[in-house]
């Protein structure tokens, strides 16, 4: 069983971005990597990578900052309290803003280039992969020993 507290994600994926916390697609992922970072256990996983920083520049929280105030080890519900202290976006806005991310494709012929050439190295067969979700959830299922 993985612990949660203090993920290694040299073992098991991070959340996927689809689990929302507080309303926030992303947010619960971007957690895990954060603790992994602190413990030493981050793998491959990157924090503050370009799609955390959209959550960042979103609600105008700095990546160190996050860091800091995780580095005690406060728990989910702990950081949610501190992210809406540091942010005054309305629900709505949390709403739309995660509904956006979760949709979130490549944009412009380079992007969907690269796109497409990860989906073709991963699993030819696959014609539901049509944002950074469903390649996220797909690398981590193919990383850890699923099959495409």
């Amino acid at each position: 069983m993985p612990n949660l507290a203090s993920p290694d994600l040299t073992q098991h994926p991070p959340r996927s971005p689809r689990v929302r916390l507080g309303g926030y697609a992303h947010l619960p992922r971007l957690l895990d990597k954060a603790r992994a970072t602190l413990s030493g256990k981050a793998g491959e996983y990157r924090y503050n990578c370009p799609l955390d920083q959209h959550f960042f520049n979103f609600t105008g929280i700095d990546h160190e900052a996050l860091l800091a105030e995780l580095k005690p080890g406060r728990s989910d519900s702990e950081m949610l309290a501190w992210v809406r202290s540091c942010t005054k976006r309305l629900p709505s806005e949390i709403a739309a803003w995660s509904a956006w991310i979760t949709t979130s494709a490549p944009g412009g012929a380079p992007g969907h280039e690269w796109f497409g050439e990860v989906i073709k190295a991963s699993s030819t067969d696959r014609d539901d992969i049509h944002g950074f979700f469903d390649l996220l959830d797909m690398d981590d299922y193919l990383s850890f020993g699923g099959k495409g």
